[in-house]
């Protein structure tokens, strides 16, 4: 649950017998109650940026329950796999989000597999290198697929996306594409760079 500047002000106060016992002032007491139970150091943390609910570390992707893998979910897994596998646990679901970001876009196929082979088959003119390059998808390393095959699982269930600002293109920092000299920057994570494409506004 995400916390707001109010139950963080609210978090040395006590909750006495003159409050109403109204569904408003429960939900304040139930953040209360877990704004104190979390450290200093963490707490200044929330404050300037809100929990996302993932904790972005190995230990934890680990510890989560997902379900078994759809269509979808594998094409994802696929490609974190070829294009993020190196990457922290951060980078990778950042690579996903855009990813997922783009199934969003009107401008994009509304499917994870969709967005992922579109332009497949013209050498080099597809969305994701690995996809044209011409070299055979072999996926050798089974312990870092099933990482990325967590990460894929928890996006497609719906997993928040807050680490782009809403980035539907990136690149590695050893290549400058054309674009990039236009598009937003949104965030720098691991070895990528994250950009959103400017709106264009319309004339009346």
């Amino acid at each position: 649950m995400k916390r707001t500047l109010l139950a963080v002000a609210l978090a040395s106060a006590t909750v006495g017998p003159v409050a109403a016992d109204t569904p408003l002032t429960q939900l304040m007491a139930e953040e209360i109650r877990a704004l104190r139970a979390i450290s200093g150091d963490r707490l200044a943390g929330f404050v300037a940026r809100p929990e996302t609910g993932i904790e972005y570390s190995e230990a934890w992707l680990a510890r989560q329950q997902v379900s078994g893998a759809d269509a979808q979910t594998e094409c994802l897994a696929e490609a974190l796999y070829f294009e993020a596998r190196g990457e922290s646990v951060r980078g990778q679901f950042a690579v996903a989000e855009v990813i997922m970001n783009r199934v969003d876009s009107p401008e994009f196929p509304d499917t994870v597999c969709g967005v992922i082979h579109q332009g497949t088959g013209k050498r080099y003119q597809c969305q994701f290198t690995y996809t044209c390059d011409g070299n055979p998808e072999h996926i050798a390393n089974q312990e870092a697929y099933g990482q990325v095959s967590r990460v894929a699982r928890l996006m497609v269930e719906g997993a928040p996306r807050e680490l782009t600002g809403g980035a539907t293109y990136y690149h590695t920092r050893a290549v400058a594409p054309r674009w990039s000299r236009v598009f937003a920057r949104t965030a720098s994570i691991g070895v990528h760079h994250f950009y959103r494409k400017p709106t264009r506004l319309t004339r009346n």
